[in-house]
């Protein structure tokens, strides 16, 4: 089968596509002949060398991937209670593996196609919705009615937590960079949307508080980090509550006050679902299922796929996805015909 590994850390240049045997379904296992993978920003910082694989997990990247299933390992229908069956098409949470033709995946990991979604598209929802509901729903508990601010909302994690997020009842604030993306944040469904690129850095903390009528945000989903943390708390509601998930511009706090955090009963808290063990992340991929799927298939929810290149193009389609245009999700293909390359050329 074709597969994708880095050649070290770095930039687009240590991607290699090359040929490997097919993995072999293990105990517990699903093999799936791969129609798309998703790409998220955990690859790429493994790629950089910034995020190490977990024991025991394929050092071919790629964390979500659609196909259909062709063979099944020992006790596999136990340990996906019997749900899925050969020729089934099925979507994946991954711990690795994914940018390749086949994987194997436990079978506690795969999800059903949503009704009325394609086979390509589903790629785009493993790794995003599981995110968003364990992070929102099972960390930060929110509710309808509260006000939510979603950072980078138009990536592929914010796109979809705004369109979640909306389509549950909660009141959306946005933060993106440039018209372009803050028109996107609105049309996903954002109550209003901030242009940070257009202000000074945090200045999105009164904006939350003038919008809210001092309110402020009952629930922050972070991508951004310490640079975020100080802003985030003062636009945090009394007992609100900050989910990290994501570093992109650092770890490290700048001008933060611990008892201003206190001052408004907050909390911050944090995950990663890459490194769970397996039993977790089939709870997690349970409770996605029950609560996004339904709706995705009444069209509340879109995978928000902008981009579909082919497997052996992967260094372009990361080139791609670490441009600052980029919106929405980008997908690896297996089959060429399924390409769609940005400004639709197929």
């Amino acid at each position: 089968m074709l597969a994708v590994r880095f050649a070290g850390a770095g930039g687009t240049d240590v991607i290699r596509v090359g040929r490997e045997p097919v993995p072999e379904p293990g105990p517990g296992e699903v093999l799936v002949r791969v129609a798309a993978a998703g790409l998220n920003r955990a690859d790429v910082v493994q790629r950089e060398g910034h995020y190490p694989v977990p024991p025991g997990a394929s050092e071919v990247p790629g964390l979500e991937v659609s196909g259909t299933v062709v063979a099944l390992g020992p006790q596999a229908g136990v340990a996906g209670e019997g749900r899925f069956a050969v020729g089934d098409r099925v979507c994946a949470l991954l711990a690795g593996g994914g940018y390749a033709e086949h994987v194997a995946v436990p079978a506690g990991q795969l999800m059903s196609v949503p009704d009325g979604l394609d086979l390509v598209s589903a790629a785009g929802l493993p790794e995003v919705a599981c995110t968003v509901h364990s992070n929102l729903e099972g960390r930060a508990g929110v509710r309808p009615g509260e006000w939510a601010l979603v950072h980078g909302a138009t990536g592929g994690i914010g796109a979809f937590a705004v369109q979640y997020l909306s389509a549950v009842g909660v009141r959306v604030l946005a933060t993106a960079g440039g018209p372009a993306k803050v028109a996107r944040a609105l049309e996903l469904g954002a109550d209003a949307a901030f242009d940070h690129r257009a202000a000074a850095p945090g200045a999105f903390a009164d904006w939350v508080r003038e919008i809210t009528g001092g309110h402020g945000a009952d629930v922050v989903l972070d991508v951004v980090g310490g640079p975020y943390l100080a802003p985030n708390v003062k636009a945090l509601a009394m007992d609100g509550r900050i989910v990290v998930i994501a570093a992109q511009d650092g770890p490290v706090p700048e001008d933060f006050h611990l008892m201003r955090l206190a001052a408004r009963r907050g909390w911050v808290t944090g995950s990663l679902l890459r490194p769970r063990p397996p039993h977790e992340k089939a709870g997690i991929v349970a409770a996605a299922e029950r609560a996004v799927w339904p709706l995705v298939a009444a069209g509340r929810i879109d995978p928000g796929v902008t981009a579909r290149f082919p497997l052996r193009e992967a260094a372009a389609a990361h080139a791609h996805f670490e441009g600052a245009a980029r919106m929405g999700k980008v997908l690896l293909v297996t089959d060429d015909a399924d390409a769609l390359l940005p400004g639709g050329a197929a």
